[in-house]
């Protein structure tokens, strides 16, 4: 078979994780191909939902501020009763901004706009979608994947290093593969529905359970950024509801019992049964599955998007350093550390729609995703005694630090773009050496950044010669001191870094 390439990774899906992995590849300059099989962008708003650890990512990606600027803060929910009083609260706990959090809250930025953004960002980068490309089948072996895609009135074979699976959950690349989908299909339908609509204020989200009956409930709220409402809404499993602007304008009126919320335009609408499922495996050969073709989840939570963006955002580096000669094994950290976020998630998102069927549901920290680390990884090293507030595998916070010469920054913008970062605090400045990927930073007494404030040393905890290696998805990688550099020096080999002795300036 031969391996003359046509690009190194090809994505089947452009949703929010085939383009967040096409980014993250465009950046790195490797060659990619992202196809969809439908004709055009998809419309709805099924996700809406940007939690704070996305929100970073997407500050890494560079497209956090588009987003912000297209979307806006979850308004306060209206609980209407049935004598026509209401009462206002948070749809969400509040959490205050931190020097190490900076995003507390989730954003509300529908679907269809967030991709829109995404692939804007790709562009930009000089990448696209290849709309109305449909995979037909694959073959794989040691030295690549060779795949059908058709697309119009043609087939053309491509090949490929590698395939990713990013086509939802109904996956052709997981059924192809023939990987287990197990969980189930939940006691739990529903309607949801993205409309022109007049008869409510746009000042908050409206949730109305007539007698109390959570079966019988419905919520509207504004899209942010739009000018639309979304309907969400329960329905018995033999409920028939029309999904045009008559159908949904009669199943508000029955049930709010007002007959003055009219709904004139529907833009996107989906009847659909809630399902808990995750894959066997994520990797099979020179195949990965990621967002919905390897997870779903019920809404609840708001954990389906965010999940899936950061499925990408673990994989692109590491197909990156595979594809630059990093050893093969790297890959396999991708499974072992993305499933049990996963099968996390689906826990979670579980027990809120329990908490919702009882009207009890409030989002709390854990669904802002801060906390999600991989301490139990391979990748994750410490190589220190001393015992700082974070160990390796955990999030790495953000910190304001002044500069050398002056300047406030942040430490969020010294780990930001593709490379590796490695931090050394008030450590030796003969220590260390620059190797490609890899930024070197020392902060404290002598160093480029100072401490100004001590949030870093809040966030880290660090001893005087204490080092932080940072992966490129922002987690730490290895806590270590300046007398132990020989140990990491295999560790960096191993993620496709070179060693500190050599190929070292």
């Amino acid at each position: 078979m031969t391996n003359d390439f046509a690009a190194d990774v090809l994505i089947c899906g452009a949703g929010a994780a085939g383009l967040s992995l096409a980014i993250d590849l465009a950046r790195r300059g490797i060659s990619f191909r992202l196809v969809d099989r439908v004709e055009a962008p998809f419309r709805g708003s099924r996700g809406k939902g940007i939690q704070p650890r996305t929100q970073e990512i997407f500050e890494d990606l560079g497209v956090l501020d588009k987003a912000v600027a297209a979307g806006g803060l979850y308004p306060r929910q209206r609980t209407h009763q049935d004598d026509g009083r209401y009462v206002d609260a948070d749809m969400g706990e509040i959490i205050q901004p931190t020097p190490a959090e900076p995003y507390h809250l989730a954003l509300m930025v529908p679907q269809f706009v967030t991709e829109q953004i995404l692939r804007s960002r790709l562009a930009e980068l000089g990448g696209r979608v290849e709309f109305g490309r449909e995979l037909k089948g694959f073959e794989q072996d040691q030295g690549g994947v060779t795949a059908r895609i058709a697309g119009g009135d043609c087939e053309e074979i491509v090949r490929v290093r590698w395939l990713i699976g990013a086509d939802g959950g109904k996956s052709f690349v997981r059924r192809f593969l023939g990987t287990g989908f197990p969980g189930s299909t939940l006691d739990a339908r529903a309607v949801v529905a993205d409309v022109e609509l007049s008869g409510l204020s746009r000042e908050v989200a409206h949730r109305f359970a007539r007698s109390g009956d959570m079966r019988l409930q419905v919520w509207i709220g504004p899209l942010a950024g739009t000018d639309l409402f979304q309907i969400q809404a329960p329905v018995a499993r033999d409920e028939d509801v029309g999904l045009t602007a008559e159908g949904l304008t009669r199943f508000v009126s029955e049930r709010t019992g007002l007959s003055d919320i009219i709904v004139h335009a529907v833009h996107w609408a989906s009847d659909y049964e809630m399902n808990a499922r995750l894959a066997d495996r994520y990797r099979t050969g020179r195949t990965f599955l990621i967002g919905d073709a390897a997870h779903v989840h019920p809404p609840t939570g708001g954990q389906g998007l965010n999940t899936s963006v950061q499925d990408a955002y673990n994989l692109g580096w590491k197909l990156s350093a595979v594809v630059r000669g990093a050893p093969d094994h790297l890959l396999d950290s991708y499974e072992a550390e993305r499933r049990p976020v996963a099968a996390a998630m689906l826990g979670l998102a579980n027990r809120l729609l329990d908490a919702q069927k009882q009207g009890e549901m409030l989002r709390g920290r854990d669904v802002r995703q801060l906390d999600i680390g991989y301490p139990e990884s391979e990748l994750s090293l410490n190589f220190t005694a001393s015992q700082g507030a974070l160990p390796a595998g955990a999030r790495a916070p953000d910190a304001p630090m002044r500069g050398a010469g002056g300047q406030v920054t942040r430490l969020f913008e010294l780990l930001k773009g593709p490379h590796w970062t490695l931090l050394a605090y008030e450590a030796s400045r003969a220590t260390f050496k620059s190797c490609p990927g890899l930024h070197i930073h020392r902060v404290g007494k002598d160093g480029e950044f100072h401490d100004e404030w001590q949030h870093f040393k809040d966030a880290y905890s660090l001893m005087p010669g204490d080092c932080l290696l940072i992966r490129p998805d922002g987690y730490i990688g290895a806590v270590f001191d300046t007398d132990r550099t020989d140990e990491i020096d295999g560790y960096l080999a191993n993620v496709g870094l070179s060693s500190f002795q050599e190929d070292c300036q």
